[in-house]
């Protein structure tokens, strides 16, 4: 369903969206946490020695670590405080939806309208606290074995654990606000700042093997229009709209 700021901008001209303050203040607060989410980027969590850290992302960059980095806005690349980014609540809530269909319990739930919705967002985060502990310790215990932590220990465990699941519940925060207050579709929005933040590195990478020789004119071309053919067949599939006849019958 669409959010009140998608339904005002639907019905919007440009000349008139210089009127529409409460659009413009729900765009600039949706920009104000985005630029929040990709400061905690930066933010490094504490005990991780960054020179190794460095050394060891360079050697593992094309392979699935670096997959995860480029969803994470290269917050795995510095080890950040967000390095877990919103992949655990997609899972919750993955998880939530087919459990919804499997359990009577919740599927009571589901068919009680707005409060049985909020029971589920409720455990919806209490499964992504479960998901983002797991993998925090395991990434703990990951780096650990790498020897990219300064003091290992149930300390360094700790402490990476808390940092962790802390940016994962913030970012998780964010995206509700950005949805209720901003334009809507915030854990959408923190997913695809993350992915262009890296777009403008990953570009220029492209042209320089192109400009060596290691990717041809031919290749470069090709991966141009396939990339603008599917990013036209994506919008145009998005707006489409199928108009069905409805025929009222007479009284």
């Amino acid at each position: 369903m669409a959010s009140a700021a998608e339904q005002m901008a639907a019905n919007m001209s440009w000349g008139a969206f210089g009127k529409a303050k409460d659009l413009q203040n729900r765009i600039l607060f949706a920009i104000s946490l985005l630029i929040v989410y990709r400061v905690g980027t930066y933010i490094p969590m504490p005990g991780i020695d960054t020179v190794q850290l460095r050394q060891f992302m360079e050697q593992t960059q094309g392979g699935i670590l670096g997959v995860f980095n480029m969803f994470a806005g290269g917050a795995v690349g510095r080890m950040a405080i967000f390095a877990l980014g919103i992949m655990p609540y997609i899972s919750a809530s993955i998880i939530m939806q087919l459990a919804t269909s499997m359990v009577p319990e919740l599927e009571k739930l589901k068919k009680e309208g707005e409060s049985g919705r909020k029971k589920i967002n409720q455990y919806t985060r209490y499964g992504t606290v479960l998901l983002a502990t797991v993998q925090a310790y395991g990434i703990s215990v990951g780096l650990e074995g790498q020897g990219l932590a300064l003091d290992p220990g149930p300390f360094f465990r700790a402490t990476a654990v808390i940092s962790l699941v802390g940016g994962t519940m913030f970012l998780m925060w964010l995206g509700e606000q950005i949805t209720a207050r901003g334009i809507g579709n915030g854990i959408s929005l923190i997913i695809f700042v993350g992915i262009i933040a890296n777009l403008p590195s990953a570009i220029a990478r492209f042209f320089e093997l192109g400009r060596t020789g290691q990717v041809s004119t031919l290749m470069i071309i090709s991966i141009l229009l396939l990339a603008g053919v599917v990013i036209y067949g994506v919008v145009f599939v998005e707006r489409a709209q199928r108009r069905i006849l409805i025929q009222y019958p007479k009284r």
